[in-house]
């Protein structure tokens, strides 16, 4: 039921709608909204003191027309000058871009150790070179390279040097003796005749 009256209700309500607003714009003028009286005795009180006030109200006043375009505002957010920073940059990337394209087509070489090593290096800190080659050092004669002349050396902790040597090692090639490989060949020989040769015990459950 209450969706039905909804229905009525709208229809009643859009019936014959175009031809009541051409009505309402055709109009002189809309019909003002009421006012309070507080606000028509202000009204009053202010036409007494001064009966041109509408006249001055729609007119034109030159002197303050002149002050609003002498006002201006200086801002002093940062939020303007990064925004002229990324343009300036934006603007000197795209002047980059229509340079010509470089003539050399040859690859760059790859650097040693996979990246471009420091030239400054600072104190308690060493390339992936130098750790290398103490660690190297220390492990081809431990006695004249120990944990406190590599530190020392390197401007290094004593004790960041003892770790390092003692969890990292470089790779060493073990090369085995040639009589000592004929010797486990010939062992491993051996071995496996015997294993070919030993008679098989028959099972007596068969039987």
């Amino acid at each position: 039921m209450g969706q039905v009256a909804s229905m009525i209700a709208r229809r009643a309500n859009r019936f014959n709608a175009e031809n009541r607003a051409h009505r309402i714009i055709e109009r002189e003028k809309p019909t003002p909204a009421p006012k309070y009286e507080s606000n028509l005795r202000d009204m009053e009180r202010t036409l007494e003191l001064d009966p041109k006030f509408v006249d001055k109200l729609n007119l034109k006043d030159s002197h303050l027309d002149t002050r609003l375009k002498d006002v201006y505002v200086t801002s002093q957010d940062r939020f303007i000058a990064r925004v002229q920073e990324r343009q300036a940059a934006e603007a000197a990337a795209d002047i980059k871009e229509q340079r010509p394209l470089p003539l050399e087509r040859k690859t760059p070489d790859d650097f040693e150790y996979g990246y471009k090593e420091p030239s400054r290096i600072l104190s308690g800190r060493c390339t992936l070179r130098q750790a290398l080659k103490f660690i190297n050092d220390h492990q081809n004669e431990p006695e004249l390279w120990p944990a406190k002349k590599i530190a020392d050396e390197y401007k290094l902790k004593e004790t960041h040097v003892e770790n390092i040597l003692h969890y990292f090692k470089t790779f060493n090639v073990y090369i085995p003796d040639q009589k000592y490989k004929d010797t486990l060949l010939t062992q491993a020989k051996q071995k496996i005749n015997l294993l070919r040769e030993k008679p098989t015990v028959p099972d007596s459950s068969s039987s």
